[in-house]
């Protein structure tokens, strides 16, 4: 099954709570980023060329886990940089386990085989790991030769021991629909993977690459090809219905930034995990002091185009709980590949991108830098001290 039930049932106890209570927005996934440094460099990547003082920092098991706390999203997924890395993701993984938090650990799986025993198997963990078609198309996406066979046999070796297995897929314009089927069947029938998560490319500003990312059009286009080859197939998605039924067109939602929130080394990152805008201190400021209605296509430039699961698959179950007999009737019958699309987004009254990044990184970095110079200093001072008396 893509996604266990016990995984179901707690977070459709979290979001009926969450409607009881009155809470118009609140996560559902937190995006808890640890580290930026990864053994890839991958072209359509926006994370790849930070400087070597930003990629050396990790978030500790501790920031990790007080961040899980303060958030209160029942699934938690890490990403990076490659999540592997981090000394400490045993304890990180453990400790969200422990607070019965379902984990979804992202993996370029290069070194997944090798960490293996680190883990234990439960339904709480998944390893998500990142496959962006079959062999020709994955090695070419992450630019390194191998990659695709190294990934597929910590699959094979995750899934003996008794590990939950997804992929997490990335579709650019270079895959026709008939490739993205015969690698989908690959993870079902071959790897007999529990489920793919997947998603267009977004076009990160700071992405080497910006010439194989998929417009709107072009993106409701290839979903209805691949969706109508889904109708002699059985492909699992760990995704809702709604929100695959969005990705063909049939649906017309507009952006829940705040469903999946991000937290990196920066802090907590303002709109999402794609575009960085700012940064909030702590969860509540994030959640009280960002312009959310700044942000999403029809209001921003730069979320022109985007369709990524991390800002609307919160929309799609908010429409999953207000319309379940709308999402039942989807997950029964498939999706429509054949009827006109939903109304797109008018792109006439966005406002024009600003490009804060480059600047604001360079501020953070270097006021962490002072930060950690001053602690430094204190810290020999205190000593120094010590040592004349």
């Amino acid at each position: 099954m893509a996604v266990p039930i016990i995984q179901q049932a707690r977070v459709g106890a979290y979001v009926m709570k969450q409607r009881i209570m009155g809470v118009e927005k609140y996560p559902l996934v937190l995006m808890l980023e640890p580290l930026f440094r990864c053994n890839l460099a991958c072209p359509g990547c926006g994370k790849i060329d930070y400087e070597k003082s930003v990629l050396n920092k990790r978030l500790s098991a501790e920031q990790c886990l007080q961040a899980v706390d303060d958030c209160g999203a029942p699934i938690v997924s890490i990403p990076g940089g490659e999540p592997l890395i981090h000394k400490e993701i045993k304890e990180i993984v453990d400790g969200i386990v422990a607070r019965k938090k379902f984990v979804y650990l992202c993996t370029n799986a290069l070194l997944l085989e090798k960490n293996l025993d680190k883990f234990k198997p439960t339904p709480y963990l998944t390893f998500s790991v990142h496959l962006d078609g079959m062999k020709e198309h994955h090695d070419k996406a992450v630019n390194q030769p191998g990659t695709f066979d190294i990934a597929v046999a910590a699959i094979r070796e995750a899934k003996k021991r008794g590990f939950r297995v997804n992929v997490n897929c990335t579709l650019f314009n270079q895959m026709t629909a008939n490739e993205a089927a015969s690698f989908f069947d690959f993870c079902m029938n071959d790897l007999n993977i529990e489920g793919i998560t997947i998603s267009p490319g977004y076009a990160y500003e700071r992405a080497p690459d910006q010439e194989h990312f998929l417009s709107r059009t072009k993106t409701k286009q290839l979903f209805r090809d691949i969706f109508e080859i889904q109708g002699k197939k059985k492909w699992r998605f760990s995704q809702s219905s709604l929100f695959l039924d969005f990705l063909a067109g049939n649906q017309s939602y507009e952006c829940t930034p705040w469903g999946n929130p991000t937290r990196n080394i920066f802090g907590w990152q303002k709109p999402c995990y794609l575009l960085s805008e700012g940064y909030a201190d702590s969860f509540k400021e994030l959640m009280e002091d960002t312009l959310w209605d700044q942000y999403g296509t029809g209001k921003y430039e730069k979320c022109a185009d985007c369709m990524v699961h991390c800002g609307y698959e919160a929309s799609a179950v908010t429409d999953t709980v207000n319309n379940p007999l709308k999402a039942l009737g989807v997950f029964l019958n498939g999706i429509d590949t054949k009827s006109p699309m939903a109304p797109e987004i008018s792109l006439e009254k966005q406002r024009p991108a600003e490009f804060l990044f480059d600047g604001l990184v360079k501020t953070l970095t270097q006021q962490r830098e002072e930060d950690e110079a001053k602690s430094s200093g204190t810290k020999k001072r205190t000593e120094d001290a010590g040592h004349a008396a």
